[in-house]
């Protein structure tokens, strides 16, 4: 089975049957490259908005980011415990989701190439995720039957308060000048909760 997706330009297209990602471009119907790294099938692959970046997502639980122009790896995403099955640029070109046969999504930031963040929700595989065009929601779908809309504003800012926690829960908790209530709070919130 196929996996298909074109450039933002329409002018190039990336497919892939194996391991193996191959780019088209459109006008004149010749392979532009072979892209070659996964050490299982793709599942997905899709196109950044400006169209220089390629993500691909793999049985080999792993998602990659390629630089179009060189054909060149640019990193590895890792952290999926399970087949990387959906991905998906938001419109701004800065995070990627990934949905996963582990029953999550992992929000990426492409700048680090560091998880921002894991959703769950879904009672089965992830199969399909996408963002909406003004970047404030998430779409999942699943083998559970259901479609999750993920508010992602409400999640940045619970990340962002998560790790200005993480941030200053040290000086909370060991600074003799602040109170015995506000020690705590930060209690709750962040990776240390």
């Amino acid at each position: 089975m196929y996996k298909l997706s074109f450039s933002a330009d329409g002018k190039t297209l990336a497919s892939s049957t194996d391991s193996t990602i191959k780019l088209w471009n459109l006008e004149t119907g010749k392979e532009i490259r072979t892209l070659k790294g996964h050490d299982g099938s793709v599942n997905s692959v899709s196109f950044s908005p400006d169209g220089k970046t390629l993500a691909s997502g793999s049985y080999d639980k792993t998602i990659k980011l390629w630089n179009l122009e060189t054909g060149k790896e640019i990193r590895t995403l890792k952290g999926h415990d399970g087949i990387v099955r959906s991905v998906s640029f938001s419109a701004d070109g800065r995070t990627l989701a990934s949905g996963s046969w582990d029953k999550t999504i992992k929000l990426w930031n492409l700048e680090t190439g560091k998880e921002i963040r894991t959703l769950k929700g879904h009672d089965d595989y992830v199969n399909s995720v996408s963002f909406s065009a003004d970047g404030k929601t998430l779409a999942s779908g699943s083998y559970d039957k259901t479609i999750k809309l993920w508010n992602l504003p409400d999640l940045e800012l619970g990340s962002l308060m998560g790790r200005s926690c993480d941030l200053v829960r040290g000086y909370l908790q060991n600074n003799p000048n602040v109170s015995q209530s506000d020690k705590h709070l930060c209690d709750g919130i962040g990776t240390q909760k």
